[in-house]
C-alpha cells in the first residue's frame, strides 16, 4: 500500500502516442498507446458487505472474460479479499466497471486472513499485504504476492489459491527476501510488489518494490537505486535473477517531507523484456503527495544473473537495460494517481491487445480509484 496523499483533481481524456519497439507475445511491436478512456469506483463503495478500495494488483482472466483486482486491504476494514469485475470499453469508449463478486482469501488452514490486531502469529497466522495478482493461464487459479511485515517479523510471500481465493500452496522464495531484526533482507513495506507470469505460462517474475538493505540505499531526487526482478519456476527454482535500475525521485519533497520512487508492478512482454512500472511519490510542503508514474521496458538479455551475490553494494554485475515506454505526467492528463496494477487485457473489435492500469486509492478522501483502458498500438 502505497502511503502518500494526494490533492483531488478532475482528470480528462485524451489520446497518446508512444514510440516502442517492445513485442507483445505473438504480435507485432508495440508502436503506441492510445487512451480509450478513464473510469474511477467511487471512494469506500459498499459492495455485498465488504469496502472497495486499496486495488493495487489487476489481471484479466480470458476464460471468463472478467477481471480479477485484489485489495491491499491488511484486513483492517474487511478480511483480505479480491473483486471479480466486468470492464466494458471497446476502441472507441471505456463506458463502465460492473463489479460482480467479492471473494476472500484463505490460510491454510481455511480461515481468512486476520488483521494484526487478532492475528496469532506464534500459531503461524499470516497478516496479508497483497500488492499483486495474476491469473494462471493454465487453469484459472489464482496467484498473489503480500509484503510481509518487518515490525514483526512476517516474511513477504507469493501464494497459489483456487479461482476463489482458497489456499493452494506458497511459493518457496529466496531467503535473502526475508525480514530481519537486523539491516538485511527486506525493508517494510517494500518487499513483494509485482508479480507476472512469463509468457510461456510455465513460469513467474517477482518484482520487488526497493533495495534489499544490503543492495544499497532507497532512491532520492539525487541517485537511484537499484531492485532484484526474479523469474522463477511453479516450483520456486530461481531460474535468472536481474538487477533493475529505479530512477532517482522525479521531484523535490518540501523541507522535512517524504518522497520515494520504486517499482509497483511488472507486466512480461516476452521471454526477456519486462513492462516495470515505476511510481513515485513526493510531499509538497503542506504535506499534499504528488505521483510520478512512468512505464518502462526492461531488457534481461546482456544483464548478469545476480542470484548468487548476496549483497549488489561494491558488486560487479551488468545491470539490465530499460527503456522509456510511457510518461504517465506528459500524456495530457490532469491527474495521475498512485498506479499499483497493469494487465493485459482482451483484443478490441478491430483486432488489437488492449492494456490496463488501476491506482490505489489507500481508502483516502484525497486520492481516487483510477481505471485507465489503452488501445496497443
Amino acid at each position: 500500500m502505497h502511503r502518500f496523499f494526494h490533492r483531488a483533481l478532475v482528470l480528462a481524456s485524451s489520446t497518446i502516442l508512444l514510440s516502442a519497439c517492445a513485442s507483445f507475445p505473438h504480435d507485432a511491436p508495440i508502436t503506441g498507446l492510445r487512451l480509450i478512456g478513464e473510469q474511477r469506483i467511487a471512494l469506500r463503495q459498499a459492495f455485498e458487505g465488504t469496502t472497495v478500495g486499496g486495488l493495487s494488483g489487476i489481471d484479466y482472466d480470458a476464460a471468463n472474460k472478467s477481471w480479477v483486482m485484489e485489495s491491499d486491504d491488511r484486513s483492517e476494514i474487511n478480511p483480505a479479499r479480491f473483486y471479480r469485475a466486468v470492464l466494458n470499453y471497446d476502441s472507441k469508449a471505456f463506458a463502465g466497471v460492473t463489479l460482480n463478486s467479492v471473494h476472500f482469501f484463505t490460510q491454510p488452514d481455511g480461515s481468512r486472513y486476520p488483521n494484526l490486531a487478532h492475528a496469532k502469529l506464534d500459531q503461524g497466522d499470516q497478516v496479508a499485504d497483497i500488492e499483486t495478482i495474476r491469473v494462471d493461464p493454465q487453469d484459472g487459479s489464482l496467484w498473489y504476492g503480500s509484503e510481509g511485515n518487518r515490525k514483526v517479523g512476517l516474511h513477504p510471500f507469493v501464494r497459489h489459491a483456487d479461482s476463489g481465493g482458497r489456499y493452494l500452496a506458497t511459493l518457496p522464495t529466496p531467503a535473502m527476501f526475508n525480514v530481519s531484526k537486523d539491516e538485511v533482507g527486506s525493508r517494510n513495506n517494500m518487499t513483494f510488489e509485482a508479480l507476472s507470469f512469463a509468457s510461456d505460462g510455465k513460469s513467474l517474475w517477482l518484482g520487488m518494490e526497493a533495495a534489499l538493505y544490503q543492495d544499497g540505499p532507497l532512491a532520492t531526487p539525487d541517485n537511484g537505486s537499484i531492485v532484484r526482478i526474479t523469474r522463477l519456476d511453479r516450483a520456486g527454482k530461481v531460474l535468472g535473477q536481474y538487477a533493475y535500475p529505479v530512477e532517482p525521485v522525479a521531484s523535490r519533497p518540501g523541507p522535512g517531507r517524504e518522497a520515494d520512487n520504486g517499482v509497483s508492478e511488472i507486466l512480461a512482454v516476452n521471454d526477456h523484456q519486462l513492462l516495470v512500472v515505476e511510481r513515485a511519490g513526493v510531499a509538497n510542503a503542506d504535506g499534499v503527495y504528488t505521483n510520478h508514474v512512468r512505464i518502462y521496458e526492461m531488457e534481461t538479455q546482456g544483464a548478469t544473473d545476480v542470484q548468487a551475490l548476496p549483497a549488489l553494494a561494491g558488486a560487479s554485475y551488468v545491470p539490465a537495460r530499460k527503456r522509456l515506454l510511457l510518461d504517465l505526467e506528459k500524456i495530457g492528463l490532469a491527474r495521475v494517481d498512485n498506479i499499483e496494477g497493469i494487465s493485459w487485457g482482451p483484443r478490441l473489435e478491430n483486432g488489437r491487445r488492449s492494456l490496463v492500469l488501476i491506482s490505489d486509492d489507500n481508502f483516502n478522501p484525497l486520492q481516487v480509484t483510477q481505471i485507465l483502458a489503452f488501445e496497443v498500438l
